[in-house]
């Protein structure tokens, strides 16, 4: 039963206390062959989804020339998230997450390669992404629940830190490699074929889940209706103090610095006034993953240590700063830097974050405590990219960012201050 799954056979409590090398500590959770498998897999998968990001970011850009439609395909994406990823959470908690998992892929398949159609028949329209991108978050909402409470049954449980960073690093690798091919692939064979290669990569995770070695699904035998389900997770979190801090820092730091990412097409063309942004566009994107792949190693190398939450909330005022300053900045070498600075300390704020989640949620609870912290921070991102995205049309994209960077670090800083608050000592 997937759901009681927490710590493997191997996990024994001698194993747990072990001192470990480095380099065990580094990679440790690839030594296990589910994880594995699953790592590669999405890798290849979220290297695709990268490269539609950014044809898809750089087509709306064209079609609209509005940051507003940028922060709207943004939100129309993460919606489904927003209204239906703790059923999705329920449903992880009931039903075999492999299947469900599964079923997601065909989901943002299906969207992608109907894209790519739209997009060669020369029939795409902003109102046809937009209606694609709320399907394939639909995929999304109910396979994000279900892949994150998977991970606790692919490794021992002295390796679920490094199995969280290691899938943050698998995340940002592609998110370097992706814009990258990307380009590539737009510059010589054109966008739909940036959607067309990322559907067909969702048809590798289908084949790296069916090679699993993972126990038969066990249904329930306490049946309950889906609301008791839901409100027995919402209970949790409500009652849990570091589980709402941690859920309600996530919203507040994906809606203030996460719009960064959908307004980079606008920052792009602001360093290329002879109109060439689409190469800043690319280098700007896969800088800040290369530093978001520092970050995740860097967490996943230190494992479990103690103040991890202190050391969440000084990454908090880092990435503020770091945000703000490259938002300000309009020297193009310092603005590189600045984004790979706050790439590592954004990956190093959620990979904490979400390893002091898992560290502490209970299994029975892990799908629905984890929907409910993937709705705060998915809800977070397309409500911020939506706010931003309409203000900035109203000043500038520079100045509102500003605002979020200041905001965030004044509000990490407040809490790091206070004595004995409950990050703190955590």
């Amino acid at each position: 039963m997937l759901s009681s799954v927490s710590t493997p056979p191997d996990a024994s409590p001698s194993a747990e206390t072990d001192a470990r090398a480095w380099s065990h500590r580094l990679a440790g959770a690839l030594a296990h062959r589910n994880f594995r498998i699953i790592w590669l897999a999405a890798l290849a998968s979220t290297i695709g989804t990268w490269m539609q990001s950014f044809a898809q970011s750089w087509l709306v850009f064209e079609l609209t020339k509005s940051n507003f439609y940028l922060g709207l395909d943004t939100f129309l994406g993460q919606l489904p998230i927003l209204l239906l990823m703790l059923i999705g959470g329920v449903i992880a908690d009931r039903h075999d997450r492999r299947r469900l998992l599964t079923g997601s892929q065909y989901v943002q398949a299906f969207a992608a390669l109907t894209l790519a159609l739209l997009v060669w028949s020369g029939q795409i329209t902003v109102w046809f992404i937009f209606l694609l991108s709320f399907i394939s978050g639909c995929g999304q909402a109910f396979g994000g629940p279900a892949y994150q409470a998977l991970i606790p049954s692919l490794v021992p449980r002295r390796d679920l830190p490094n199995a969280i960073a290691l899938n943050s690093t698998q995340f940002n690798l592609s998110r370097v490699l992706g814009p990258v091919a990307g380009g590539a692939v737009l510059a010589t064979i054109g966008v739909a074929a940036c959607f067309a290669l990322n559907g067909f990569s969702f048809f590798i995770v289908v084949i790296a889940l069916a090679a699993l070695h993972l126990p038969p699904h066990v249904p329930s035998t306490k049946p309950r209706a889906l609301e008791q389900e839901l409100r027995s997770g919402l209970h949790y979190v409500r009652e849990q103090r570091i589980m709402m801090i941690l859920t309600l820092l996530a919203f507040v730091t994906a809606f203030l610095t996460m719009p960064v990412a959908t307004l980079m097409p606008t920052f792009a063309a602001s360093f290329s006034p002879t109109g060439d942004a689409q190469q800043w566009l690319w280098v700007f994107m896969a800088c800040q993953g290369l530093g978001a792949i520092v970050g995740a190693l860097i967490v996943g190398t230190l494992g479990r240590r103690r103040y991890m939450g202190r050391a969440l909330l000084v990454g908090q005022i880092l990435l503020g700063v770091s945000v703000a300053a490259f938002a300000w900045s309009r020297f193009l070498p310092l603005s590189i830097v600045l984004l790979f600075v706050s790439g590592i300390c954004s990956m190093a704020v959620f990979s904490m974050s979400f390893s002091l989640l898992q560290l502490t949620v209970p299994d029975e609870l892990r799908g629905r405590v984890i929907s409910i912290y993937m709705v705060a921070l998915r809800g977070g991102w397309p409500l911020g990219a939506l706010v931003t995205g309409f203000v900035a049309d109203l000043f500038t994209a520079p100045a509102v960012i500003v605002v979020n960077g200041v905001v965030l670090a004044a509000l990490a800083a407040a809490l790091l201050l206070r004595r004995g608050g409950t990050l703190n000592r955590a």
